[in-house]
């Protein structure tokens, strides 16, 4: 007996002695390892006092609408007084009602649970304070990210009991009892996949934190014992029990009557049918999932990962305009059909600016989703390297080089109806002769035309010579700076190459043709470019980050940078509304009832595979792209937008048609404005001295340009108007107008006249074997169409009117 009762001494001895280390400052006691575990032990306790837990981030419209949840653990959390005092009390309660007497561990219960483990020769019992749960959790749901991390957040050995001691007593001296009990409260698991009480309140009652009444607190303070197990959608009887124990317990505690106590256990659980869930990733985002993983895309390159955004609770509020993007997604579903086998149809919508470059819109024909078998899809089709090409909207490029080297927007160009050009390839159309690349029209355009109407009624051939005389690798260049910088990226070619690298070292005079895929967001933002006098800046979906505390997070921005003169740019856009008004986009412009200010240009490419449009002005810039998005690649065909044998669809059609619908229901966009410009871009505009040679003979004009230091070269050219030998127009390099740069003269090879200029650029094409007028089909394989000139419904209208003014 005496000795019995001595054992029992020595052990309670014992407890008292380890308890008192575990809650003893550490500091000094065996060197540097037990430094070095204290210095752990002080990060983890200031993480406790903080208590930052992971949370779910928010990506929010710019209106501020939810478009998406991300998240690891499901947790919002909560302030002390956003919890209601039922909660509190039901959870001091149940799991610590010594809460508010000890100061972060019991040492009653601690010495019966620690002389019970030592006794056992393990851990049998527990014991612990709501501080010592609130510590395990948090090593375990917070700071645990490896699977050896947790297991030692959970390992059943006295060492671990003891640490947690430890720093319970350490936050207990830190935090208010409420705040501890607040923090507790936001950490623990509540079971199907709700993390702390606000995801609980929400996913079992359809409520919050604040508002829950007595039997609510006490079900949920009774699962945080074992959430799994006490699932009320699983085991409704035990979940009750449970319950009803936990009123129990408030009434011994002195928190609530017997009486309530009662009634409240003879009533239903009241959960909701099913539990509350919130769709996780962009899968929940619905029409704007595509622009929902851009977003993802966009943060991670700025540094905010995945894992940052799953854990980290932030709040991200986007560019997205949610009315700008209904109408977008009209506009391009009104066209094509989401289900359209093969053929798919996409839009971005970019507001231009000279500091920033807010995307409004980003939608697809095709379903946002995973059923592959309904056409939907998760691919990025609005913002990758997709389709055949934009076709002739690249000659905007082969235009916007042609300004800035020297050119005039109204130069009067030389239009054949065939091209055979060396040096650039080789191939194109029909009866090429060997290493030549051959370029035919689409139709009868008149045999000289400003280069203000070659943009608007898209000939070949005018700009095949252009980019004789310019040279690719210069078309590329400004391609790129435009806005197309995915061209640049390395290995985007072939995996080493990139494109651009590619199109300028085989000098692929197809480019201005445009047979290449395109992004067709970066296609929006040439636009933008363009319409904001020249200045690039990079496409932005992000208006602002902020962390769990509301502090904003900084994102490191691409600065934006000049792409082309400003002048330049005006002029180009300015000249460039010529094809909302008279040229191949003007009856898809009238049908859409838009009747604002619009620059744009229209591009198919060979056998109708591809086909898009680019408008833009003040407000909006965007580019509605349809190509082949299925397994197999054929020609596509208007009304409706289909895959078919014979290609039909131009990009005066539905892809314009999308713009100008969009344009015409969105009032900035009918609101935005095209700028004016200097009208001496209208012959040409580099330097006084450059531009004064003109019209002088080549040896005049020699003499001038050496004399003022420039290095000269010359080349002949088809000038119509000029007579043979003459300066039509000085070529400065792609830098500029330097002293010392290189310039080319370009002199009259005195082979074409304006003897033609009356012919009519508004031709119509007759079908030789119907007899009746049909849309131009020719086209220049690896290269782009010219765009009809005429629709059937402008047939039928001039036949009409020509029956009438006959009395036929």
């Amino acid at each position: 007996m005496i000795k019995s009762l001595g054992k029992l001494v020595l052990s309670t001895a014992l407890v008292g002695i380890l308890i008192a280390l575990a809650i003893a400052p550490v500091a000094g006691v065996s060197g540097v390892a037990v430094a070095r575990t204290n210095e752990t032990m002080q990060s983890d306790v200031q993480d406790l006092t903080n208590g930052d837990t992971p949370g779910v981030s928010t990506i929010l419209d710019a209106k501020g609408n939810p478009l998406a949840y991300i998240y690891e653990q499901r947790r919002h959390p909560v302030k002390p007084d956003e919890i209601s005092d039922a909660m509190k009390k039901a959870v001091v309660a149940i799991e610590d009602r010594r809460f508010y007497e000890h100061e972060g561990v019991d040492l009653q219960g601690n010495v019966r649970a620690l002389w019970t483990n030592l006794v056992a020769g393990g851990v049998s019992q527990g014991a612990s304070t709501l501080d010592q749960q609130y510590v395990k959790n948090y090593l375990l749901l917070v700071n645990a990210t490896t699977d050896e991390e947790r297991q030692a957040a959970t390992e059943q050995s006295v060492a671990r009991k003891l640490r947690e001691m430890r720093m319970a007593t350490d936050i207990d001296a830190r935090l208010s009892k409420d705040e501890i009990l607040t923090n507790y409260l936001n950490l623990v698991p509540f079971g199907n996949h709700s993390f702390g009480v606000e995801a609980a309140s929400r996913t079992y009652f359809g409520t919050d934190a604040a508002h829950l009444t007595v039997p609510q607190a006490a079900m949920l303070a009774g699962m945080v014992q074992s959430s799994e197990y006490l699932n009320p959608y699983t085991n409704e009887e035990g979940v009750t029990e449970r319950r009803n124990v936990v009123l129990q317990a408030m009434v011994d505690n002195g928190s609530l009557s017997q009486e309530d106590a009662d009634a409240f256990s003879q009533q239903p659980l009241g959960v909701l049918d099913s539990p509350a869930t919130l769709a996780n990733g962009c899968i929940g985002a619905g029409d704007r999932g595509f622009f929902c993983d851009y977003v993802l895309e966009y943060l991670n390159e700025k540094g905010i990962d995945r894992e940052h955004l799953a854990r980290g609770g932030l709040t991200v509020k986007t560019t997205l305009d949610p009315d700008v993007q209904d109408q977008a997604l009209n506009a391009v579903r009104s066209n094509t059909a989401p289900d359209a086998a093969g053929v798919a149809e996409v839009m971005n919508v970019i507001k231009p600016g000279t500091d920033s470059r807010k995307v409004l819109a980003m939608v697809s024909s095709r379903t946002y989703g995973l059923d592959l078998n309904n056409n939907e899809t998760l691919l990025p089709q609005p913002n990758s390297l997709v389709g055949n090409g934009a076709g002739s909207v690249f000659k905007l490029f082969t235009a916007a080089a042609a300004l800035e080297a020297g050119y005039g927007i109204k130069d009067k160009l030389a239009v054949p109806n065939r091209y055979e050009a060396e040096g650039l390839g080789y191939g194109g159309a029909a009866n090429c002769p060997p290493n030549k690349y051959c370029v035919e029209n689409s139709g009868n355009y008149a045999s000289t035309m400003t280069m203000q109407d070659t943009l608007a009624y898209s000939p070949n051939t005018p700009f095949i010579q252009l980019t004789e005389q310019l040279g690719v690798e210069r078309l590329v260049d400004i391609a790129v700076k435009l806005g197309l910088r995915s061209y640049e990226e390395p290995g985007s070619y072939d995996g080493e190459s990139s494109i651009a690298d590619h199109i300028k070292e085989s000098n692929l005079g197809s480019f201005t043709l445009g047979p290449t895929a395109v992004n067709a967001l970066e296609l929006s933002n040439v636009g933008a470019t363009v319409a904001s006098q020249g200045m690039w800046c990079e496409p932005n979906p992000i208006e602002e980050v902020t962390d769990s505390h509301g502090n904003e997070v900084y994102l490191k921005h691409t600065p934006c940078e000049r792409a082309v003169d400003k002048e330049v740019a005006k002029a180009l856009e300015n000249n460039m509304t010529a094809d909302t008004e008279k040229g191949t986009a003007s009856d898809s412009a009238r049908a859409a009832g838009f009747s604002g200010q619009a620059a744009a240009k229209t591009g198919t490419t060979e056998s109708n595979q591809s086909s898009a449009f680019l408008g833009f002005n003040s407000a909006v810039a965007a580019a509605p792209y349809i190509y082949n998005d299925g397994t197999t690649t054929s020609p596509l065909c208007t009304g409706p937008v289909r895959q078919c044998s014979s290609g039909n669809l131009f990009g005066g059609k539905e892809p314009a048609a999308t713009f100008y619908t969009m344009a015409a229901r969105v009032p900035e966009a009918q609101k935005g404005t095209v700028p004016d410009y200097d009208r001496a871009y209208d012959s040409g505009k580099v330097s006084p001295l450059i531009d004064g040679v003109k019209g002088k003979s080549e040896s005049q004009a020699r003499s001038a340009l050496e004399k003022a230091g420039y290095k000269v070269r010359t080349a002949e050219v088809p000038a119509p108007g000029v007579g043979y030998g003459k300066v039509v127009r000085v070529i400065t390099g792609p830098s500029g107008a330097k002293k010392g740069a290189e310039v080319t003269l370009q002199l009259s090879d005195g082979s074409a006249s304006d003897s033609s200029d009356s012919a009519s650029t508004n031709p119509i094409v007759w079908d030789s074997n119907s007899g009746s007028p049909s849309a131009p089909s020719g086209g220049e394989p690896g290269g782009g169409q010219s765009e009809p000139l005429f629709t059937q419904e402008d047939v039928d209208r001039f036949t009409n009117d020509v029956r009438s003014f006959f009395g036929l």
